[in-house]
């Protein structure tokens, strides 16, 4: 993985230190809050190449949100269902997987001393995958691999990470 890979509407070729140092300051600011860090991964088939794009959002549930975006662009056109939806959880868990124990205690540490007054902090994969459509038949193996990880899966029409915020700049 490149060391400088994401990017939003404000700043551009950020590290994941960078990104994970980003996170920090924004939970900082009002550790009283209940956070939800979902990561999503979209795609878009053009033509001789296919543009897979992860984000990562961190929410201030009810006041705000910071994210960024992760580009992968795969030279050739990605037609089967099956494989799409294969790399897009893939890239999901590449990114959740770098959210080692100890940076998810660091973030942890962050909303702790405030718990009792509604500190909270939870993680997330969204899926661009639903219960209606041709998707559906992938949900099981999908939803698998992520809660296999440890972490809650989360699918259409709660997967705004991927289907909403990824899906924004796929094309």
């Amino acid at each position: 993985m490149s060391d400088e890979m994401f990017y939003n509407l404000s700043m551009c070729n950020m590290s994941f230190e960078d990104v994970f140092g980003q996170i920090c300051t924004f939970m900082k600011k009002d550790p009283r809050q209940n956070y939800r860090l979902s990561i999503g991964t979209d795609s878009k088939v053009h033509t001789r190449f296919t543009r897979f794009i992860t984000a990562i959002h961190i929410h201030r549930i009810g006041n705000g949100a910071w994210g960024c975006l992760r580009p992968i662009v795969i030279k050739r056109e990605v037609m089967s269902l099956r494989e799409k939806i294969h790399l897009e959880t893939m890239y999901s868990q590449e990114i959740a997987y770098l959210f080692t124990p100890e940076r998810t205690s660091e973030l942890i540490e962050i909303i702790y001393p405030y718990k009792k007054e509604g500190g909270n902090f939870t993680m997330e994969i969204h899926l661009d995958i639903g219960q209606y459509g041709l998707t559906r038949e992938f949900i099981q193996e999908a939803t698998s691999r992520i809660t296999a990880m440890g972490i809650t899966a989360k699918i259409k029409p709660d997967a705004y990470a991927a289907s909403s915020y990824a899906n924004r700049y796929t094309r």
